[in-house]
């Protein structure tokens, strides 16, 4: 497995992959709500990064870089360790304390956070969202 960032090129199968993780494990939100265009629009101002094993996309992140913030983190297959490369990947580019934000049904994404030292720091809800979020910090 290589981690890297995405090549201009990738970032449409970068969305897709995004938008099919979503659609399969975010099922507290209806699936037609989870695009492959809000990928990409949020790719325009951070950094995207992917694990691939050979031509195999395994899984995508992205780096919010003014606020060290990871924006995404989306693995299509588990236990090979993708997510905690894709994570130290990001985490070795950002520029400080890596941040983020997860939802609060999102209980398994939670658990590998704090597994990899993170811990909670704030929790919240966006004006009009009906889920709400916890702030994570490393």
């Amino acid at each position: 497995m290589i981690v890297r960032r995405a090549q201009v090129g990738e970032i449409a199968a970068c969305a897709a992959l995004y938008e099919r993780v979503l659609r399969a494990t975010f099922t507290w939100i209806p699936a037609e709500q989870h695009q492959a265009a809000d990928f990409i629009a949020a790719a325009q101002d951070e950094e995207v990064y992917l694990a691939v094993d050979g031509e195999r996309l395994l899984g995508v992140a992205s780096l919010y870089r003014p606020d060290s913030f990871l924006h995404s983190l989306y693995v299509e297959v588990r236990g090979l360790g993708v997510g905690k490369a894709l994570l130290d990947h990001v985490a070795d580019e950002a520029d400080g304390p890596l941040h983020l934000k997860c939802q609060l049904p999102n209980t398994r994404a939670q658990a590998f956070y704090v597994r990899e030292g993170f811990r909670a720091v704030e929790e919240g809800r966006d004006p009009g969202a009906s889920i709400g979020w916890v702030r994570l910090s490393r």
